[in-house]
């Protein structure tokens, strides 16, 4: 049985029934949050396989500002957030047809906790999540917004103001989470830490754990292991699951290094994968190779308990979060190799270069891998044991394409100014599917790749 879009717009609550029960991300289904790929949602698409600038491009369009974060698509409808501005002075949202790429509406709304705008800083990383009620948006400003579908704010909540001051020499990515009525919103840094769940009705916070002050530009996700649904959260040395209704631990692992970025990637109704990678300077390379790995919860008379079944001594993460899919690892390294692990016994099945290092997460289709490369080029390979290379994409002509706005920011140290040469220029940072289509955002472009 298809269902349409049409016929879920009309009955919210199956709306989310229906989202929550599938295996399978039909088209006209939505990409309501970030990764939803990474819940083991499968996606039952005719995704196209080739196209180049000019080619297999459905259309293209401007984004006001800046930004890093992913798409999000409900019915034809998508979502993308940026700043704007010299101190990222305001943050935007922007929803446009999935059809048509047309403009539906844009809000701009002041920032709360203003910084100077830089390459070296996330500029709108985290990504928003929908529902039939409307986007629930977040910034590093400590921003918080509820939009219903129309573009008008139903609530909104400055949480720097609540809870204290952002200190982030690189600023903050987690993107929000979701389950039933509330969204859960993750903040790392080295001032006050937390994650908090917020109802989506009233912006109320529902609970609040304290966490130790750290830096880490991961995302929570909420998967269903050992038959409890949880939020999960991998950051900086621990992987901790917390109970929806009231925030308490439920299990907690330590001992890790290198996990600040990637998020955890479900595999089975009892495990998922963590990614983890070396710092810029190769600090704590070792431990950080180690923490590359499968994590198992388990019920243990009446208590959640989670251990490590086995680590992927080759396989290293980086800004990508590994894929679970169909039994096998997929981990995307910093210089585009990726590694193929057996998910059974943590054990190599091959290891392979891309065309290019991938800064988006990739997704996986019944037969297709897809590494959306940072500068533009996306790799797509079979699925299964043996690597095969099947097509090799160039979304613009690096000739031709408009740079993104933060070419032209202008660095204030030596240092600064030679990392972002790093992050200058489009560059691929988001993926969302929306039926048989792929919605790719750059820094201040949004594509729809398809027919």
């Amino acid at each position: 049985m298809i269902f349409h879009s049409n016929t879920i717009r009309r009955f919210p609550v199956f709306n989310r029934l229906f989202l929550a029960l599938t295996p399978f991300l039909f088209v006209g289904a939505n990409w309501a949050e970030f990764l939803p790929q990474i819940q083991q949602i499968e996606i039952n698409s005719e995704l196209p396989v080739n196209w180049a600038p000019g080619e297999g491009i459905a259309w293209t369009a401007d984004i006001v500002g800046d930004g890093q974060s992913s798409p999000v698509v409900w019915d034809d409808t998508v979502i993308v957030t940026s700043v704007n501005g010299e101190m990222k002075d305001k943050n935007v949202i922007t929803c446009f047809s999935v059809t048509t790429g047309e403009k539906l509406w844009e809000k701009s709304l002041e920032s709360s906790f203003k910084v100077k705008s830089s390459l070296y800083v996330s500029r709108a990383a985290p990504t928003p999540a929908a529902d039939e009620s409307g986007v629930f948006v977040f910034f590093e400003s400590g921003d918080l917004i509820a939009l219903d579908w129309k573009g008008n704010t139903r609530w909104e909540r400055k949480l720097t103001t609540e809870f204290g001051e952002i200190k982030a020499d690189f600023g903050l990515s987690g993107s929000l989470a979701q389950h039933g009525s509330s969204i859960f919103v993750l903040v790392e840094n080295d001032g006050p830490s937390y994650l908090t769940a917020v109802n989506k009705d009233d912006g109320k916070t529902v609970w609040k754990a304290d966490r130790s002050s750290r830096i880490s530009w991961s995302s929570p996700v909420v998967m269903s292991l050992s038959g409890v649904p949880q939020v999960v959260v991998s950051s900086t040395g621990f992987v901790d699951g917390y109970d929806l209704k009231t925030g308490n631990v439920l299990w907690s692992i330590d001992g890790l290094a290198g996990n600040t970025v990637a998020t955890p990637s479900k595999v089975d109704e009892n495990s998922f994968i963590v990614g983890a990678s070396p710092g810029r300077d190769g600090k704590d390379a070792g431990p950080a190779a180690e923490s590359n790995l499968l994590v198992r919860v388990s019920s243990v008379d009446g208590r959640l308990q989670a251990t490590i079944p086995w680590r992927a001594e080759k396989a290293l993460a980086s800004f990508s979060t590994p894929l679970a899919h169909q039994g096998l690892g997929y981990w995307i390294n910093r210089t585009g190799v990726v590694q193929c692990v057996d998910l059974t016994d943590g054990s190599s099945v091959y290891s392979e270069r891309l065309d290019e290092s991938s800064w988006a997460t990739p997704i996986a289709t019944q037969g297709h891998v897809y590494s959306f490369g940072k500068d533009g080029v996306t790799t797509v390979f079979a699925t299964g044991r043996e690597f095969k290379k099947i097509a090799s994409n160039r979304l613009w002509d690096p000739a031709t394409v408009n740079a993104d706005p933060g070419t032209a920011i202008k660095e204030e140290s030596a240092e600064k100014r030679a990392a972002a040469a790093n992050f200058s220029g489009s560059i691929q940072y988001g993926v969302a599917v929306a039926g048989d289509r792929f919605l790719v955002r750059t820094g201040n472009r949004l594509y729809a790749v398809g027919k």
